[in-house]
């Protein structure tokens, strides 16, 4: 077993939380960073173009200090746009790039981004080099095992080999396949069968390179049984969703001293960035939809997350609904 002391630890991606649209927006990273120091956290993916055309980049890349270490994840298929992504990105202290190969939304399909570009190998080389040149940041790629009928072993490693070559320095692999015609993006984290043996596979056969599994994980321990295989292990869903499930992660994986955190620490953690944000024009439940799971499986959860939901709904909702939210759990014990 590779253990949480090893020289490997500091290493961010040792543990990540995936990117996942309308979820890992600077909100729920900041509330990541209450319950784990050392993830690695992703934006949502951003698509090369509009940042190429966007008059409003604070918008897109602003975030909270607190947030790093954080890598922004672009979608694109065009060299001279990713590479104005990249050096946006060194420029605004990201940590690093990461290229988008694994989406299969109709979007992103008509785009001409995401997992389709699996069956471009060279078209992605070509991208990963413009972005590797156009900046100091690392460059690393999510993928998949592969797409439709391109779906074996030998695409595979070549596909991985021909992107590192280009400068990839780390490959976060989705641990199925996609369908891109016949399932939509949520039936394609579900349907296609977990295969991690291919992807501990790819490791054994490709030992220089650092190679992340992402898929099926749900728990602390999953994660630690996958570092025995792979460099790192990345988790989306069973984040989003179970964000204290998560509370040792540091521990587990990265060997820190152990810390008890509850959902009333967590809020609490947050009033500061939330009236930052309220102060300047937010709205309170641009920030609470994120919250609403931190309180699960324990009497009054449902009562308190639906009493939490209609006032951080109102728009005149203030700082003082997430304080009495936070105060009813530390009253509660939680």
């Amino acid at each position: 077993m590779i253990n949480a002391l090893t020289p490997q630890a500091d290493r961010a991606y040792r543990f990540s939380v995936a990117p996942m649209l309308d979820c890992t927006d600077r909100h729920f990273r900041v509330l990541m960073r209450q319950i784990s120091r050392r993830a690695l956290l992703y934006t949502e993916m951003m698509v090369a173009q509009a940042l190429e055309h966007s008059d409003h980049l604070d918008h897109l890349l602003n975030y909270d200090n607190i947030e790093h270490p954080l890598s922004l994840q672009v979608g694109g298929d065009n060299p001279k746009m990713l590479a104005k992504a990249a050096r946006l990105a060194e420029a605004w202290g990201y940590d690093e790039i990461n290229l988008n190969v694994g989406c299969p939304s109709p979007r992103a399909q008509a785009g001409n981004f995401g997992a389709c570009l699996m069956a471009k190998p060279d078209q992605v080389a070509r991208c990963v080099e413009a972005m590797a040149n156009a900046s100091n940041l690392p460059v690393t790629v999510k993928h998949r095992l592969g797409i439709d009928d391109l779906d074996s072993d030998s695409l595979l490693i070549n596909f991985v080999d021909r992107i590192s070559i280009a400068g990839a320095k780390r490959f976060a692999v989705h641990a199925r396949k996609a369908w891109l015609e016949g399932l939509d993006p949520k039936q394609n984290r579900t349907i296609p069968p977990l295969q991690h043996e291919r992807v501990n596979q790819l490791k054994q056969q490709r030992p220089q390179l650092t190679i992340e599994i992402n898929g099926g994980l749900n728990t602390p321990k999953d994660c630690l049984q996958a570092l025995q295989n792979c460099d790192g292990a990345m988790v989306g869903r069973a984040v989003y969703a179970h964000p204290l499930r998560w509370q040792s992660i540091d521990e587990v994986i990265y060997g820190e001293p152990p810390r008890l955190i509850n959902a009333s620490q967590v809020i609490k953690g947050l009033l500061p960035y939330t009236e930052t944000h309220l102060s300047r024009g937010g709205r309170l439940w641009d920030l609470c939809r994120h919250l609403l799971q931190l309180v699960e499986s324990v009497p009054g959860a449902r009562s308190w997350r639906r009493d939490l939901g209609v006032k951080a709904q109102n728009s005149n909702a203030d700082l003082s609904v997430l304080q009495k939210a936070a105060q009813q759990l530390e009253d509660a014990g939680l």
